[in-house]
């Protein structure tokens, strides 16, 4: 059975987008994007909610061609490309670099993947993620936190029918105040 996790950089009073999905509080330090880098280089399938991809596909596809790209940038970019990505979305037709649709129930597609042999899956966009915590699919949580306050948005946590009992298996600093910290569902 894989391993699915949700991770992302989110606010200290817990948004992982403020409101009008501005990101700009969120550029992470050399150190911490090379953590990213490489989180995306281990993850051996990525599942995407339709505004997440929507983002990530308008830059990183082609981010490595761009005047001034970073050796971090170029390699990334390579990283993105070549993971294998599912999007879930009914309200787009067709998905490239390496990825492929999926229109129907996610929570279902997600069981089937989770049952899967294979190696860890990642799981970005706050929608979808949301019906992965509902359905307690989610096995680690990575919250990436930045020192800042942005007062409403895009929450990281969705509303829950129940508990969900975590163990701590991580905590790390990244300059500028940034603390990761990794928690493991207890079942």
């Amino acid at each position: 059975m894989r391993k699915l996790t949700f991770g992302m950089n989110l606010s200290l009073d817990g948004y992982i987008a403020a409101p009008g999905d501005d990101l700009g509080w969120s550029t992470p330090s050399d150190e911490l994007f090379q953590w990213w880098s490489d989180r995306v280089g281990a993850t051996d399938l990525a599942l995407y909610g339709r505004r997440l991809w929507e983002t990530m596909s308008s830059h990183w596809p082609t981010a490595d061609q761009q005047p001034g790209a970073t050796p971090a940038e170029v390699e990334y970019a390579r990283r993105w490309r070549d993971m294998p990505k599912v999007v879930f979305s009914s309200t787009i037709g067709t998905v490239d670099w390496n990825s492929r649709l999926v229109s129907g129930d996610a929570v279902t597609e997600m069981r089937r993947l989770k049952a899967e042999d294979g190696g860890p899956m990642d799981i970005g966009g706050a929608t979808l993620a949301a019906a992965a915590m509902r359905a307690g699919l989610i096995d680690e949580y990575v919250l990436v936190t930045a020192p800042v306050l942005v007062g409403g948005g895009t929450p990281f946590f969705t509303a829950l029918d129940n508990w969900v009992n975590l163990t701590l298996v991580e905590t790390r600093t990244f300059p500028d105040g940034v603390l990761l910290t990794r928690y493991e569902t207890r079942r």
